[in-house]
């Protein structure tokens, strides 16, 4: 299995990015290719800019990449209750090549922040939308409190009910 894994964040320290990469790495025999949305920096969009610059190759790239891939894991990061506009501006660009963004890809949505609601506004949102955009989500979990319930040091969740609930998600892709 081609598994595609990344945070919706452009953050450097990305507790998300640390999350989607723990948790692709639980996937028994997957190849597993873990992306930085900073490679995929775009304008913001907007329909005149898209009238000047048609598709970015940027936007082309992440398409073509979900294409190429069996499954898909997500970790979004919450900014004000909602997408990080890194995240949103390279969805909405990917969006304009072909609305069917997710191809069709199983997926498993997770998110998490350092606070106790884990970035769950979010990813309530991202489960909603997804099936819309040809996301075949399997499951979706919040990781509350980070900080409590993710060792930094062996990068793995410590938290048994927590890592159950991951395990348990990524044995449906």
């Amino acid at each position: 299995m081609k598994l595609l894994a990344f945070a919706a964040s452009s953050s450097s320290k990305s507790i998300n990015k640390q999350l989607a990469t723990y948790a692709a790495s639980l996937v028994d025999g997957a190849d597993v290719e873990i992306l930085d949305i900073n490679d995929y920096e775009m304008p913001i969009f907007s329909q005149d800019r898209e009238e000047e610059l048609g598709q970015p190759e940027q936007a082309q790239k992440f398409f073509a990449k979900i294409g190429e891939a069996d499954a898909i894991i997500i970790s979004f990061a919450e900014h004000n209750g909602s997408y990080t506009a890194a995240y949103k501006n390279l969805f909405d660009w990917t969006s304009r090549i072909d609305m069917k963004v997710f191809q069709n890809k199983p997926m498993v949505l997770l998110a998490t922040s350092p606070g106790p609601g884990g970035a769950s506004s979010v990813l309530a949102a991202a489960a909603g939308s997804a099936p819309y955009f040809a996301a075949d989500v399997k499951a979706s979990l919040s990781v509350p409190s980070f900080f409590d319930n993710f060792d930094m040091e062996k990068q793995q969740l410590r938290n048994p009910e927590l890592q159950d609930k991951l395990k348990s998600a990524l044995a449906l892709l």
